[in-house]
């Protein structure tokens, strides 16, 4: 099963066109947005274009959602699960462009991205991550009922070094206990 759309009251999780490379360049070319997720830096136009062209398409064990505001009906972030069928689980993330912060959409989108993998996919379980410096992933996640399980090195282009990423996980049952 290949899910093209999803809704939220104030979102639209759909596909990448090429009509959104703009609007990718406007929210990755922002040092804030790129020091906590791993993008070229500086991140270019080519870079936005490239990713595009090779994220047209959803697959059963790939998504790539562009996140539209209704509103405006203009792109202002994007989120990918990346699933391994054999353990039903995922990895991938999300983001959201500094525009927009502070009127909910991350959170908005952080529960749409959850519940389509546990309820449309039937995944189990979701694994995440941020960087050592990013609290307000952490404190999004947490709100979730997302748990830390452990600490890997990462290479962080815009910081162009390497930095603790803290991968978390949150379970179905996990989540349940606070969203039902």
């Amino acid at each position: 099963m290949v899910i093209e759309k999803l809704e939220t009251e104030r979102l639209i999780f759909r596909g990448w066109k090429l009509e959104d490379v703009n609007a990718i360049y406007e929210g990755l070319n922002d040092f804030n947005v790129a020091k906590n997720i791993t993008i070229p830096w500086p991140y270019k136009i080519s870079d936005a274009k490239w990713f595009v062209e090779n994220h047209l398409r959803n697959t059963e064990t790939y998504y790539e959602f562009a996140i539209v505001l209704k509103e405006t009906n203009k792109v202002i972030g994007g989120t990918a699960l990346i699933i391994n069928k054999e353990t039903n689980k995922n990895k991938g993330g999300i983001w959201i462009n500094q525009k927009c912060a502070g009127k909910g959409l991350g959170s908005e989108a952080w529960l749409a991205r959850i519940k389509f993998a546990f309820y449309t996919l039937g995944l189990t379980e979701l694994e995440n991550g941020f960087f050592e410096h990013n609290e307000i992933s952490w404190k999004m996640q947490r709100k979730f009922g997302y748990k830390i399980v452990g600490v890997k090195e990462s290479f962080c282009p815009a910081l162009n070094k390497e930095v603790k990423e803290i991968v978390t996980r949150l379970t179905k049952e996990d989540f349940e206990k606070i969203y039902k």
